[in-house]
């Protein structure tokens, strides 16, 4: 497969862990990014669709998913809606994609149907035919390693690991860096890791320190400074169909997505310039 295009920057949000903040996560993010100035896609991966229903999309109004993009049935312009948030679209998802796998799973470049219609829709940015360029592109995994979460590595610059401040979030985490790892080496040598994201954080609870501790002795760097604390305005936004942010843009998770949003810039200038 030929190298992936400089613009977008495609960042995949993955754990195999469901309840981790993926969803949030890429909605928030998507926001926040929206909210400096980027143009921004989010991906839906998840055959429940929440990162869609969380940014305000009806399911009946989900004419055209990502299940059609990943049959080659859609192109990511046909696929995309416009949502709440100027410059924040979505590639929602249905229930359709639980059969994708088995749709695809004989196709020889089953693993690179989503990295396809990427480099697609830049070929028609390219010519002038597409209705948006966008800088950005997030995408929200299932809860899975599998063919759905494989495609979304392959199309990916880099992984984004959302990890929730418990008891098991490291063991998840090496079956997690394990699969990136195959990813890497047969499918998409470019990929790497963009950075873990520490997210429902308590600090009156001493296990979730001591989590925080192991996972920056065991990641180092790759973690990010900005921990997302336990919200109640984040859990309550996705039922109005709002971004955090849009709901209640001074507590305290709205002012964290916004300082993940900002740390994340500064690594995408980093990682630019090596």
């Amino acid at each position: 497969m030929s190298a992936l295009p400089r613009y977008p920057r495609v960042i995949t949000i993955a754990n195999q862990k469901g309840g981790v903040g993926k969803t949030t996560t890429a909605i928030n993010l998507g926001t926040a990014l929206a909210a400096i100035g980027e143009e921004v896609l989010v991906v839906d991966l998840d055959p429940q669709g929440n990162a869609s229903t969380g940014l305000g999309i009806d399911r009946k109004s989900r004419k055209v998913s990502t299940y059609d993009l990943l049959t080659g049935d859609a192109t990511l312009d046909q696929t995309a809606m416009p949502t709440v948030v100027p410059r924040l679209s979505v590639a929602p998802s249905t229930l359709d994609l639980l059969g994708v796998e088995l749709e695809i799973a004989a196709e020889a470049d089953r693993a690179h149907r989503l990295r396809s219609a990427i480099a697609s829709h830049m070929a028609a940015v390219e010519a002038g035919q597409a209705q948006r360029a966008y800088t950005y592109i997030l995408v929200d995994c299932p809860p899975s390693l599998n063919l759905l979460t494989i495609n979304a590595m392959t199309a990916a610059h880099s992984i984004l690991v959302p990890l929730q401040c418990e008891f098991f979030a490291l063991e998840g985490l090496s079956q997690l860096l394990q699969t990136v790892e195959q990813v890497k080496r047969s499918l998409n040598p470019e990929l790497s890791i963009h950075g873990v994201v520490l997210t429902m954080y308590d600090a009156r609870n001493n296990l979730a320190n001591q989590v925080v501790a192991d996972v920056r002795e065991y990641m180092g760097t790759r973690v990010y400074e900005t921990i997302i604390p336990r919200n109640v305005r984040v859990s309550e936004a996705p039922s109005y169909g709002k971004p955090v942010l849009l709901y209640d843009l001074k507590c305290p998770g709205s002012q964290a997505y916004l300082k993940l949003a900002s740390e994340i810039i500064q690594r995408e200038k980093s990682l630019r310039a090596a």
